[in-house]
């Protein structure tokens, strides 16, 4: 490690004059995910110096503890002494100085948490979130930085940053600018395009059934899009990073970047190409709501700390709902698929206990804290899925109250023109915004469905784009235990059990595990087993618990074996339609 450090030493130094702060990733182990970092500090006047390590990242509200993967801490003088340092909590090394100096970091970072999405290497490639490798001072947070990369000679660096004098080194105005732009260097394929002058890269690592050229193409559509909802666009260059994995999925927004995860096989088949679309769409909606504006408990990233706020819902869950109005008029997804995504959302809601127990402002504090699993889907919500609808309902109120002269769209639009950062927003700044747009106070609104479990007539908000959920002339209503479960060696062990449902009221709770009903044994998965009975009918149930086997009577539940769907009612009104074209962008019929 000492002669890898040594040689970044000299690297860095080439690029003192760039930059107050000097970052240096050597890779040279990557087989065992190791990467050798340096820090350089300019000069410090002070009697100590506390280098930080993020405890979180960006776009992941969970407390990740990222410190847990430095080794060999080291700390320098300018004249190359070691110098005293202690660790003074989780994520902070406090080095002590005799007199004012430049001070030098040099540590190992074990970088193997690919679906954390913090920090992956190995021997194809590495995905860089500043958060994950580069600590910083509170005294030179604001000041520029440089970062410089030692990999392979046969690997290919990218980031939405600037590039600085080679192809392995950037540079940005701050440390807060770093660690909201990834560097994805490796192995991979590289492609650029321009739309309405403004560069844009796409770089994929991994093999899959990808169609690189169809991505290129989609995204192009995709970018042209942002006018749909604001006035101008807040960068000049955007990076798409995308890994084709075995297992990670998922995807993070970055001020000028996005990454995305899906597996190397699911890309092909429709289904599979609309999800990554759809979560193109969605990181690049955050470029404008989160990166460009976001609520003021986020403002500035505490990284050390939760960053507390009401306002989350609002910042996910409304960008998971405006993905749709811009896929669907640029006409990447299709109005039917539009209409069975959004059953689904329905139908999931309807189906999650917790949206009678928890409001998206309360599940949107507590994001740092809430479990999912049984507890979380019977006593929490979530800030996608209930922010999504959220967003729905203010939107489809919106546009009734107005005519259609006002929609959520303009509220977006507001928040971009009054709240760009640096200053943040909060509830009261929001409210305001409506009352400017509409006219109307949406205070008592908000109490009931922003600060209460939400309640919403499904029914009576669709019809008035005149849109109905309905069922398939093949669904029925199917028996039920109203859990969910995994089979393995004939057993089910239940992972979740519904609450009031038909399981839960014959006392069987998760981590149960069913070997037989009615004395015979499960053979074969839980929805298939039932389908002998009826609903509403009694069928014994003998089970695991804590390995003593026992029994129950339950009384079976009933639902539909499919989601409703969403179509458009027989005859819409005129104003229906127009309604819909405005909500949409599309026609109705």
């Amino acid at each position: 490690m000492k002669k890898a450090l040594l040689g970044a030493a000299m690297v860095a130094l080439s690029h003192c004059a760039l930059a107050d702060t000097q970052y240096t990733l050597t890779i040279d182990d990557g087989t065992h995910h190791l990467g050798d970092v340096q820090v350089q500090f300019d000069k410090i006047g002070q009697s100590y110096i506390d280098a930080k390590l993020p405890a979180w990242r960006t776009g992941r509200y969970d407390i990740l503890n990222l410190a847990n993967g430095v080794r060999y801490f080291e700390a320098l003088d300018s004249e190359g002494d070691t110098l005293k340092w202690q660790k003074v909590d989780k994520s902070t090394w406090r080095i002590f100085l005799d007199k004012p100096t430049a001070v030098t970091l040099n540590y190992q970072v074990y970088a193997n948490q690919l679906g954390l999405r913090s920090r992956h290497i190995d021997d194809s490639h590495a995905f860089i979130d500043a958060s994950g490798f580069f600590m910083f001072s509170e005294a030179t947070r604001n000041e520029p930085v440089s970062v410089q990369f030692d990999v392979p000679k046969q690997w290919h660096s990218v980031s939405g940053m600037d590039n600085g004098d080679n192809d392995h080194h950037f540079i940005a105005n701050n440390y807060d600018v770093l660690v909201d732009s990834p560097i994805e260097s490796g192995i991979n394929s590289h492609y650029e395009f321009t739309v309405d002058g403004r560069d844009y890269e796409l770089v994929i690592w991994g093999q899959g059934n990808y169609d690189a050229e169809k991505m290129v193409t989609d995204l192009t559509t995709l970018v042209k899009t942002g006018d749909v909802i604001w006035d101008d666009y807040p960068y000049q260059r955007y990076v798409f990073m995308v890994h084709a994995t075995s297992g990670a999925r998922g995807a993070t927004e970055h001020l000028n970047s996005t990454i995305i995860q899906r597996h190397r096989d699911k890309f092909a088949k429709r289904e599979d190409y609309l999800g990554f679309i759809a979560t193109a769409a969605h990181e690049f909606i955050h470029t404008w709501n989160v990166k460009a504006y976001r609520p003021e408990g986020l403002v500035p990233y505490d990284y050390l700390a939760p960053n507390y706020s009401r306002l989350l819902w609002l910042a996910e869950g409304s960008t998971s709902y405006l993905e749709d109005h811009l896929l669907l008029r640029s006409e990447l997804m299709s109005k039917e698929e539009f209409f069975k995504d959004l059953g689904k959302r329905i139908d999931r809601h309807l189906k999650t206990p917790g949206r009678e127990v928890q409001s998206a402002a309360h599940t949107s504090f507590d994001k740092w804290i809430n479990a999912g699993g049984d507890h979380g889907r019977n006593f929490s919500t979530n800030i996608y899925s209930e922010g999504s609808l959220i967003s729905m309902v203010l939107d489809l109120k919106l546009l009734s109250d107005s005519d259609g002269a006002v929609s959520y769209r303009d509220v977006h639009r507001e928040l971009y023109k009054r709240h760009r950062l640096p200053e943040g927003f909060n509830e009261t700044d929001v409210l305001a915004i409506l009352k400017d747009i509409s006219g109307q106070d949406y205070t008592q609104w908000w109490q009931n469905h922003v600060d209460s479990p939400l309640q919403v007539d499904f029914d009576a908000l669709l019809a008035t784009v005149g849109l109905q959920r309905t069922y398939s002339e093949d669904a029925k209503q199917s028996p039920s235990l109203d859990v969910q479960g995994k089979l393995d060696n004939g057993l089910v062990e239940l992972t979740h059990v519904r609450r009031d449902g038909a399981a839960w009221q014959a006392n069987l709770t998760a981590g149960d595990s069913i070997v037989a009903i009615n004395g015979k044994r499960v053979s074969s998965d839980l929805a298939t087993l039932v389908e002998q009975f009826a609903v509403g009918e009694q069928v014994e149930i003998t089970y695991f618990r804590r390995d003593n086997l026992r029994t129950t009577t339950l009384t079976l539940g009933g639902e539909y074996n499919e989601a409703a769907t969403i179509k458009a009612v027989d005859n819409p009104t005129a104003a229906q339609q127009a309604l819909f074209k405005v909500w949409m962008g599309v026609d109705l019929i």
